[in-house]
């Protein structure tokens, strides 16, 4: 696993030169914040990293409930069972293993490893605008009908999950990047990941922090051309 801190976000990579998977903390005043909880070896290494960082582990995030988010959530929170658990109101149902469509949504499966045997229950559910200490619920769907990004509100900094990535080159969640084709080709709806990306971009952030792939200080021209192409590509 590689730690790299830019600003208040820390952000834990593993297996970072073959598949990166990443998970993120968010460091508050007296406390962390983690996004995601990367696959299910991988609770050890962040005990350790939130060992390093001299902080505790308070709160989880999940951006969505593909297997490589929420695979060390259960042992997490055997570690840790006071730690707070959101996740979206949409996509708590795939986080219990229920991939059934809502009549509102578009008619296309949902793609990707969908848990079916995640125990822990959340003690939040999130819409868009809500709170969680210093970040800020967005709504992103497209990946999947639930997914979120959290923003920084002292800074910034953008966790995206996987509504874009970096491996292989910047992209909108959709567009498939040759040298790392995985996240895209588990992505619902191309062209509501395309709109998320926009609704993103027009938050300014000052660091774009994906699931896969390296982390973007200041990264809007690099979305921007990541917009441009996802939009190419549907019009193709």
């Amino acid at each position: 696993m590689k730690m790299t801190k830019v600003g208040t976000v820390y952000q834990l990579s593993f297996m970072p030169r073959v598949f990166p998977v990443n998970c993120y903390f968010v460091e508050e005043e007296d406390s962390l914040t983690l996004i995601d909880a990367a696959l299910p070896y991988s609770t050890k290494s962040i005990v350790k990293a939130a060992q390093v960082i001299g902080k505790p582990i308070k709160r989880i995030i999940i951006t969505h409930a593909h297997d490589d988010h929420v695979g060390a959530l259960d042992t997490l929170k055997k570690v840790f069972p006071d730690m707070h658990v959101s996740i979206s109101i949409r996509e708590a149902a795939l986080l219990a293993g229920d991939s059934t469509l809502l009549e509102s949504e578009t008619n296309s499966p949902i793609r990707g490893g969908i848990p079916k045997n995640i125990q822990t229950q959340p003690d939040s559910l999130l819409k868009e605008g809500d709170r969680i200490g210093s970040l800020e619920v967005i709504l992103s769907p497209g990946h999947t009908p639930g997914s979120i990004s959290l923003i920084d509100t002292r800074n910034h900094s953008l966790i995206v999950g996987d509504a874009l990535q970096t491996r292989g080159g910047t992209a909108v969640n959709g567009v498939i990047k040759p040298l790392f084709p995985f996240p895209s080709l588990t992505t619902w709806n191309k062209r509501i990941a395309l709109e998320s990306a926009k609704k993103l971009l027009s938050y300014k952030p000052g660091l774009l922090a994906v699931g896969h792939g390296r982390m973007l200080e200041q990264p809007e021209n690099s979305m921007s051309r990541a917009i441009n192409e996802a939009e190419l590509k549907l019009q193709q």
